[in-house]
């Protein structure tokens, strides 16, 4: 125990010694990863962690961990979330708008300009660029889910919890089943992870107060109630446009591709946009960086009635961005008093090995179905070329296999 007291005192030295970043940094830093981040909100996790927990060290593992545990829970696009919180946590209120701004506004408008008919990512080069850094996107999935199990998997109890969680995910077809698999992590971790002496969080620099918080929450709910409520009384179609997404954001848990049936019965079913336009939309928001929730600001520009166009993007995008927000508000500032406790401790141990699981799996389906092994395939490719082109490489790659092979590692000269 005094141990553990002893690393959360020079955590804390350390964490007081390094400089903040201000919102301007902040949202520069998420306006690179929202040009550069491919790959789904699996991937965004990935890509926050090389960036925020190991190159600028701006807060920790563990914290990290229950940071993604925690949005995990809660409904909304938990990769913005995750942002949101880490800018949240760096500069306050406006370091968390700056950090949702910053990775959010790429994608947001390549959207709008893909509603308006531009095809910016099509043709041979746009396509093979795309396709290049979604290869990418493979190896940093790959890098957060190994590196993260060990740290937060070190043992038999929670290594079993990753593949439970891991197995939950990939054997189900249910939109859910990440909330499930973090549930059943949270349960096993409970009971089973008492002894697995898990040590004592770092308090988190929430600069929310309480106050705040619970106003974000009473927004929150009346955002649920009031706009249906005037739509009773005076029928308005931007009040609609508002309702229709805001009660998507709310209402959507897991966040990614679980959104496309919630968007569409939004969309498609009253007759605002045609179903081979939403399809459209859907089919290019999947090759663009940052969150898939920017899917609202292209529908919000197609819409029939109006507003469309960029007002009517604009009020989407807000719209389904903002109750996920709000919850974050809300719900931090009570974040470090239950975290604290060494039942939530435990809790959470079983949480982050199941998010680790939840990596193992996005990492097989959909990332390495659809990507990895098309990787291969380019590196047998170039080899080939390679060896064509010059004799020696032929005897240079059974070298290489020879030396690896006596190593233990694993080689990648395939043939």
């Amino acid at each position: 125990m005094a141990a553990n007291n002893n690393v959360m005192a020079s955590q804390a030295t350390a964490e007081e010694m390094r400089s903040r970043a201000s919102p301007s940094a902040i949202f520069w830093n998420f306006l690179r990863l929202g040009c550069t981040s491919f790959g789904g909100p699996i991937a965004h996790l990935g890509y926050f962690r090389s960036e925020f927990v190991f190159r600028r060290k701006w807060l920790d593992e563990s914290a990290y961990a229950d940071i993604v545990g925690l949005c995990q829970f809660l409904p909304g696009p938990a990769s913005s979330q995750v942002g949101f919180t880490i800018g949240l946590l760096e500069a306050g209120s406006l370091g968390g708008l700056a950090a949702w701004a910053g990775f959010t506004l790429p994608s947001a408008l390549l959207m709008l300009a893909f509603a308006r008919g531009h095809s910016l990512f099509s043709g041979r080069l746009g396509l093979g660029i795309v396709h290049g850094l979604e290869l990418v996107a493979v190896a940093v999935i790959a890098q957060a889910a190994f590196g993260m199990m060990r740290t937060l998997a070190p043992d038999r109890i929670r290594g079993t919890i990753v593949v439970i969680a891991a197995a939950i995910v990939l054997l189900s077809t249910h939109g859910p089943s990440q909330l499930i698999a973090i549930a059943t992590g949270a349960l096993i971790g409970l009971f089973f992870c008492r002894d697995t002496n898990t040590p004592a969080r770092q308090p988190l620099g929430v600069s929310i107060t309480r106050t705040a918080a619970v106003i974000s929450l009473v927004i929150f709910a009346l955002l649920l109630v009031i706009p249906p409520a005037l739509l009773l009384f005076a029928p308005n179609q931007p009040i609609r446009l508002f309702q229709a997404f805001y009660r998507t954001g709310a209402l959507v848990f897991g966040g990614g591709h679980v959104v496309l049936p919630l968007l569409q019965s939004a969309t498609v079913s009253p007759g605002w946009v045609d179903n081979d336009v939403f399809l459209a939309g859907y089919g290019a928001a999947q090759a663009l960086p940052g969150p898939l929730f920017t899917f609202a600001a292209y529908l919000g520009a197609v819409v029939q009635p109006e507003p469309h166009g960029t007002p009517g993007a604009a009020i989407a995008l807000l719209a389904i961005f903002l109750p996920g927000l709000l919850l974050i508000l809300g719900i931090l500032p009570f974040w470090n008093r239950l975290r604290s406790s060494a039942r939530t401790r435990d809790l959470f141990a079983g949480v982050n090995a199941s998010v680790v699981g939840i990596l193992l799996a996005a990492l097989y389906q959909p990332v390495w179905t659809s990507h990895g092994p098309q990787a291969f395939r380019f590196r047998n490719r170039a080899g080939r070329i390679y060896r064509a082109r010059n004799g020696e490489g032929a005897a240079l790659g059974r070298g290489l296999r020879h030396r690896r092979s006596r190593r233990g590692g694993i080689s990648f000269c395939l043939n």
